[in-house]
């Protein structure tokens, strides 16, 4: 059989599936209006997938690309657990869209990286808890973000203003005779504590719903490997992702190095400082040649790289790669991110001046306007992705049900 008849087939497929699915789960369809419940679950950008992973199936060009595509492999049908699954293991490094001789202006309409960005959004909606606060980032991801560290900047603003000493004699850097240890702790504590809940909720959810099966130790490594390593940012051959147009660059990758492990030396930092507070009795602040200064420094030069990187790249992409209606709820993640670095370290070289407590208190705003949109925006691709990483590198290891052609 030609491969152009074997696409004709899979488009047919593709488009009636849903119909002929239901045929055959409900017979004459009295119940669910003549489709299955299984198939009724599926949203639009969904039900699109499906059509294209029907596609993709029949060719297999892209099969070595990256994991999307061998996971695909092991598949007849693509119901919402397996279509969220692709989506969250899809990196969207674009280097498939310009591969595929079924892209526009093919009749087959196929580009798996705006397909798959437009259901993985759609599942932080799905499964975020609670569901409202997700829905209202995902519209409006920017403002939000703005808005939020504006907000509480200006409240913690204020509330110094009020004590008369928005602008005060040097502290000698003492962060705590602006706002109580005691006080922070449980504000952000809390804070953040509900960000982790809310998250872990989602993720639970996505986790059940996907059915992963047992992690063993080698698969928990490889997937760790895989994460630190960000492996399948280099297109699948080592030479990158596409960007503005179908030239490899591994600059998306580098930057979210830079934004990965920015932000983890920063979170050693603080949680260095805890240590040094609670089990050593050594209050902030701390000297320059200290552990947690320099973690913190090099955390917040790379949150400087990695996110002034990576919104130069959304700018530039190309709108074919990618969800143009999601691009303000990444900038706004991207912008809290670079806003977190420069007035950290702004305060940190001001510390000793008279404008700590106002750098403290927007450095402060903007640090809890990340930890309140955590669970509902770009934060949550990097666990959600971690999670489908985890499924395939398990699902790889056990025995393939689908056997077809040449398998």
């Amino acid at each position: 059989m030609s491969l152009d008849k074997l696409m004709s087939e899979a488009k047919s497929l593709a488009s009636g599936h849903i119909t002929e699915s239901a045929e055959l789960v409900m017979g004459d369809g009295a119940a669910c209006g003549g489709v299955s419940p299984a198939l009724a679950l599926l949203s639009a950008d969904e039900a699109e997938a499906a059509r294209i992973l029907q596609i993709c199936n029949a060719c297999r060009y892209c099969e070595g690309f990256c994991a999307v595509f061998p996971a695909m492999t092991r598949r007849l049908e693509f119901g919402k657990a397996d279509i969220n699954y692709m989506a969250n293991l899809c990196h969207n490094c674009g280097d498939c869209l310009h591969a595929c001789q079924y892209a526009a202006p093919h009749e087959f309409n196929v580009n798996v990286p705006k397909v798959m960005a437009k259901v993985r959004v759609q599942t932080y909606t799905d499964y975020a808890w609670p569901p409202t606060l997700g829905a209202l980032y995902k519209r409006n991801g920017l403002a939000v973000s703005l808005a939020m560290a504006a907000a509480i900047a200006l409240f913690l603003i204020l509330a110094v203003a009020m004590t008369g000493s928005l602008l005060h004699e040097p502290l000698a850097g003492d962060f705590y005779a602006i706002f109580p240890h005691n006080m922070l702790v449980l504000m952000f504590g809390a804070v953040f504590g509900f960000s982790v809940l809310a998250l872990g909720i989602g993720v639970s959810g996505f986790w059940r719903q996907v059915s992963p099966g047992k992690a063993s130790g080698p698969a928990v490594i490889e997937t760790t490997k895989d994460v630190l390593r960000l492996r399948y940012l280099d297109g699948g051959h080592g030479k990158g992702c596409n960007n503005e147009d179908d030239a490899f660059t591994l600059w998306r990758r580098r930057f979210h190095h830079f934004t990965f492990y920015g932000f983890m030396l920063c979170f050693a930092a603080t949680s260095v400082a805890t240590l040094y507070h609670y089990l050593l009795g050594l209050p902030a602040p701390y000297a320059w040649t200290s552990l947690p200064v320099i973690l913190g420094t090099l955390g917040g030069i790379g949150l400087l790289i990695g996110p002034a990187g990576l919104l130069w790249l959304n700018f530039t992409r190309h709108p074919e790669h990618g969800d143009d209606a999601q691009k303000p709820m990444d900038r706004g993640f991207i912008v809290l991110l670079f806003l977190i670095s420069l007035t950290g370290l702004a305060l940190l070289v001001l510390r000793d001046t008279r404008y700590m407590g106002l750098l403290l208190a927007l450095h402060l705003g903007v640090v809890m306007a990340l930890f309140l949109t955590m669970p509902y925006g770009k934060f949550a691709h990097g666990i959600y992705r971690s999670a489908a990483l985890l499924k395939w590198a398990i699902e790889k290891r056990q025995p393939l049900k689908v056997k077809l052609g040449s398998d």
